[in-house]
């Protein structure tokens, strides 16, 4: 009988201290949650760091198992993406054309792009200056971004950003100026007026830019971009509207120039920002049209960064 209280005894002490010794190392045993193929692991901190300091802050980590599959996701992400960027401004360009030149003057007048087709009302109606006044207030630029990308280059402080979109460019005049593009692209002023008056532009661009962050706060971070564009144009048209002929669209490269290399810059607090672009090269080709006007826009872009 002793014998036996005496072996009881000896499994008992052992079963405890084996216990003991399980519990006092579950803090250094990661947490481990199973949700059915989903295995969730929970690195813990070491003893000695403290909850307030920041590398104890990017040591925590979540390892997902999905199956057989297995991911890391860190908090703190090198690389951002926005899907779906919006801009609304003004468009408008700065005219350096010389309209003493040969092309406005010359025997190319009636012949090139630029003509001065005679109408009823007299005997000229020459190609002009006023021929391509733009209404500032109707004259827009809306942009599409499909995604922006942010990648951090130093810390939260200063970044690389870049994308893909479309930009539109719509520049409404105020006079009779109408685009043709057969038998060879020309423009002239029409003898009706228009209602509505409208050159566009698309160009599918992507754009490069410095993005500095002086004081990183989520949600209220000043910052400001520099950089360069390089837009394709894919898209260009003259839309008129008048009680003569009604609604009608001129397709066609209208000689415009292929491609826009343009420098931009943006400023942001928060999700809103301010835009800003001024193309480095001419709309039109300035070989062929004697037309030397350089696009800019400026507006509001909705960006979570």
């Amino acid at each position: 009988m002793n014998r036996l209280l005496g072996m009881l005894t000896v499994a008992t002490l052992a079963v405890t201290s084996g216990y003991a010794q399980t519990d006092s190392t579950r803090q250094n045993t990661p947490d481990t949650i199973r949700v059915g193929n989903f295995i969730i692991v929970k690195k813990n901190k070491s003893q000695n760091q403290s909850d307030n300091t920041q590398e104890a802050k990017q040591d925590r980590s979540f390892n997902i198992t999905i199956g057989n599959r297995y991911r890391n996701r860190s908090k703190n992400k090198n690389v951002s993406t926005n899907w779906f960027v919006f801009d609304l401004g003004f468009a408008n360009w700065r005219d350096n054309t010389n309209y003493n030149g040969p092309a406005f003057t010359g025997q190319t007048a009636n012949s090139g792009f630029i003509r001065n087709i005679p109408n009823s009302s007299q005997a000229s109606n020459p190609v002009n200056e006023n021929s391509f006044n733009l209404n500032n207030g109707k004259s827009s630029n809306v942009n599409i971004w499909l995604f922006m990308q942010k990648r951090k280059l130093v810390k939260d402080v200063l970044s690389l950003k870049y994308g893909l979109g479309l930009e539109m460019y719509n520049y409404r005049f105020e006079t009779n100026v109408s685009f043709r593009n057969s038998p060879s692209p020309y423009v002239y002023n029409d003898s009706i007026n228009f209602s509505k008056n409208k050159l566009y532009a698309g160009y599918l661009t992507v754009p490069f830019m410095i993005n500095v962050t002086p004081s990183p706060i989520k949600h209220k971070n000043l910052s400001f971009s520099a950089g360069v564009s390089a837009g394709y144009l894919i898209g260009s048209r003259n839309k008129q509207i008048s009680s003569e002929r009604g609604k009608q669209k001129i397709n066609g490269s209208l000689n415009m120039k292929s491609w826009r290399l343009a420098a931009i810059g943006e400023l942001g607090l928060g999700f809103v920002r301010l835009y800003g672009s001024y193309s480095l090269n001419t709309l039109m080709q300035e070989n062929r049209t004697g037309l030397k006007q350089y696009p800019y826009a400026m507006g509001v872009r909705i960006s979570c960064f």
